[in-house]
């Protein structure tokens, strides 16, 4: 059986770039998403749970987050973590919801956020070159065992490279896309 599976590979490099719209997804820019508080974890009923278990959130405004706390005991608990999460994010409880308004950002924290998305670019392409290393390695293990020819390789090397090429251009759009927003006004 041959060592080389294009569709893995392509599956790999399309997780590179999942992951990098996640990690992006989470980047504060001046608008408020409901991903933002992915990270944010509440200990309550004696575990940790992430805030998305005990609360609903939502965007009612385009820079207004709004917690809907399914339980009145773990309000105490769920602004707690909020405030603790670093988000800079000062929550404004109403019974038992908070309301989460989203501060404008200083140009210093743009710029910071700008570097930290390029930061997670060169973390998803780092991924995607070594997929592109197994996926020649694996072609040159086919040849070595005679499953393909010599021209069968390099022609598929090409369309290795092709599918490198095309995915680190769709990282770098991607990235410029997040960078334009975080750093417009």
């Amino acid at each position: 059986m041959p060592a080389y599976n294009k569709a893995d590979l392509q599956r790999r490099m399309h997780g590179a770039v999942e992951a990098l719209k996640h990690d992006l997804g989470g980047l504060r820019t001046g608008r408020a998403s409901i991903s933002l508080l992915e990270p944010v974890h509440v200990d309550v009923y004696g575990a940790s749970m992430p805030l998305n278990q005990v609360a609903t959130i939502s965007t009612p405004e385009p820079r207004m987050l709004s917690v809907q706390v399914w339980d009145r005991s773990n309000v105490g608990p769920v602004e707690k973590a909020i405030r603790s999460a670093g988000l800079g994010l000062n929550p404004i409880t109403e019974g038992q919801t908070l309301r989460l308004p989203i501060p404008d950002l200083t140009e210093e924290r743009r710029k910071e956020l700008a570097k930290l998305a390029g930061q997670y670019a060169e973390k998803a392409k780092i991924a995607v070159r070594n997929v592109r290393r197994d996926g020649m390695d694996a072609l040159k293990q086919d040849e070595k065992k005679h499953e393909i020819s010599e021209d069968e390789r390099k022609r598929l090397e090409t369309e290795v490279q092709k599918m490198t090429d095309d995915t680190i251009a769709e990282l770098d759009a991607t990235t410029a896309a997040k960078e334009k927003e975080i750093l417009q006004r």
